[in-house]
């Protein structure tokens, strides 16, 4: 499957073991370092609907108080600060995949919505905003007259 048989030191080498104990090896390696989080945090979903945007951010691990959620016009900026876990005396860190640090997601609406109706919950490390469509920005019907 992977071509021609690749011997190393008298034996046979499989390629996806020797990739595996690699990752394994930089895991190890770098497994001590802090990592910034990255500027795609937090994930986000966004719902569409006639008169309104529901988004849903997953923040867990955040406190709500130190959420920031704003809306300038047709973009909502979602911004904030994950703690660092404090460690006990004698405690270093095995593994370490959730960063800790500020974030920042500014996210395009497809329309531009009632900023003084947005609401914000925070439930369970999600939070779910609900931005309502400006009247302004809603389609008009328009009767068609005949003659």
């Amino acid at each position: 499957m992977f071509g021609p048989a690749i011997w190393r030191f008298g034996g046979r080498m499989d390629p996806l073991q020797e990739m595996q104990r690699l990752q394994r090896e930089m895991n190890r390696v770098f497994s001590g370092l802090e990592q910034p989080l990255n500027p795609e945090v937090p994930p986000v979903n966004a719902w569409v609907g006639e008169s309104d945007v529901v988004v849903t951010a997953e923040l867990p691990g955040v406190n709500p108080e130190k959420v920031d959620v704003s809306v300038v016009g047709d973009t909502l900026t979602i911004s904030g600060a994950r703690e660092a876990a404090a460690l006990k005396g004698g405690e270093s860190y095995h593994r370490q995949e959730r960063s800790h640090g500020r974030f920042t997601r500014s996210l395009q609406l497809p329309f531009h919505v009632e900023a003084g109706k947005v609401e914000a919950k925070y439930d369970k490390g999600i939070l779910r905003v609900t931005l309502p469509r400006a009247e302004a920005d809603k389609p008009k019907k328009v009767a068609v007259k005949c003659e």
